[in-house]
């Protein structure tokens, strides 16, 4: 695979270096961090990341591919995904696809080969700041400046009520505003029956 530079410009001015894969394109979101030593794919796909670029700060990511079962949504809304290093072989019994092919279907933007412990200092030590991910550095930071997480739960929540469980138990009304999977499947477990609505419904 060829590598492909590009170029994290982040609001502060600062320039991180980098190298492409997941999908293709220039994107900008605002940037987090998350620190869990497992658990990327459900950081992939948890909702509360709509609109964000998450550094992960566990060094090696993708070594157990991409698991349909542990995924906490139908898609990834995070805007890009930044790692020190990924995996292109991952090795798990329960291992359904790499993480870099299912970056490209879902148009989600990935960068390797950046320092994302000097990245992860920057941003505890500035707080959560916006950035580009481009295939040049940036130097208008105008539009950096400007950008804001808009319309999230609008576009997180379920388009119409689901039903979960069986016909006993008691009934939990789950209200969605960008609710994990893991939250249906504990109530589930514990015997409820659950309706899930869309954050427009009315109590």
């Amino acid at each position: 695979m060829k590598e492909e530079k590009v170029y994290l410009t982040l609001q502060n001015g600062q320039i991180f270096e980098g190298k492409r894969f997941g999908a293709k394109g220039d994107v900008i979101g605002e940037l987090v961090f998350t620190t869990g030593m497992t658990g990327y794919i459900e950081t992939l796909t948890d909702p509360s990341y709509y609109g964000q670029i998450v550094i992960q700060t566990f060094p090696l990511i993708g070594n157990y591919g991409m698991i349909p079962a542990d995924m906490e949504s139908r898609k990834p809304y995070l805007t890009a995904y930044i790692v020190r290093e990924y995996c292109d072989a991952p090795s798990n019994f329960r291992c359904e696809g790499k993480l870099d092919d299912y970056l490209r279907e879902n148009n989600i933007v990935g960068v390797y080969g950046i320092d994302t412990r000097q990245l992860t200092k920057t941003v505890r030590e500035a707080g959560v700041m916006n950035a580009v991910i481009s295939t040049r550095p940036v130097a208008d930071m105008a539009a950096i400046q400007k950008y804001a997480v808009r319309n999230a739960v609008a576009n997180a929540t379920c388009a119409e009520p689901i039903r979960y469980g069986g016909k006993s138990g008691k009934t939990v009304v789950v209200w969605d505003f960008g609710a994990k999977e893991n939250i249906i499947r504990e109530l589930v477990k514990r015997g409820c029956r659950v309706i899930r609505v869309p954050a427009g419904y009315t109590a």
